[in-house]
């Protein structure tokens, strides 16, 4: 992640469209970081696009400081799971910062500087319903940004999940950190061992 004026504060945006389950991501990570990690933490979110069917998000904002301003200026971290979620909000990320995509819907990336990473086709045949993949790619994001670990995430989304699809969440959360983790050898592997080697 790139530094910033004020190097504790980390922004993120979850985005999608309406029905992807992103203002419910947000509040998730934003709980799983407030309540079992050790940083403030501040949740805004978009209703507007959702209600048409446009790109709608959720941003949440850390800090180890006091959060004086709770919406993001300049993003660290953008997951985007539609292209027009991508195309809307990719400005808005920060030179060096990090691009989560499902490239189930996204398939023209405006760097390749990214991760890359089919989460709803992977909830449909793994899980057995794209419903999870926000939550898959909820664990995708603790694995590739270090910014929540699983097991704080893991604790919120079984206490949050609908009952009777506790098990469900869990194992697309797992599944999206083994995917998150693998994104991160493969980025490895291209942008920081290849060139080294050259």
């Amino acid at each position: 992640m790139s530094e910033s004026k004020d190097t504790k504060r980390i922004e993120i945006r979850l985005s999608g469209s309406g029905g992807q389950g992103l203002i419910f991501a947000g509040i998730l990570l934003a709980e799983a970081i407030g309540i079992y990690g050790d940083k403030n933490v501040a949740q805004t979110q978009s209703y507007g696009p959702e209600a048409r069917g446009g790109a709608s998000r959720s941003d949440v904002v850390i800090s180890e400081d006091i959060i004086f301003y709770p919406k993001t200026t300049e993003l660290d971290i953008l997951l985007a799971l539609t292209q027009e979620a991508c195309d809307s909000y990719y400005p808005a990320l920060k030179g060096g910062g990090t691009l989560i995509v499902d490239s189930t819907y996204v398939s023209q990336v405006p760097t390749d500087k990214v991760y890359s990473i089919p989460f709803t086709r992977i909830a449909r045949e793994k899980i057995g319903t794209p419903v999870v993949a926000n939550v898959m790619s909820l664990g995708a994001l603790a694995a590739i940004t270090k910014v929540v670990k699983l097991d704080e995430l893991e604790q919120v989304v079984l206490s949050r999940a609908p009952r009777g699809t506790e098990d469900k969440n869990k194992a697309a959360l797992n599944e999206g950190f083994e995917l998150g983790e693998k994104a991160v050898k493969d980025y490895r592997a291209k942008f920081i061992d290849a060139p080294r080697r050259q």
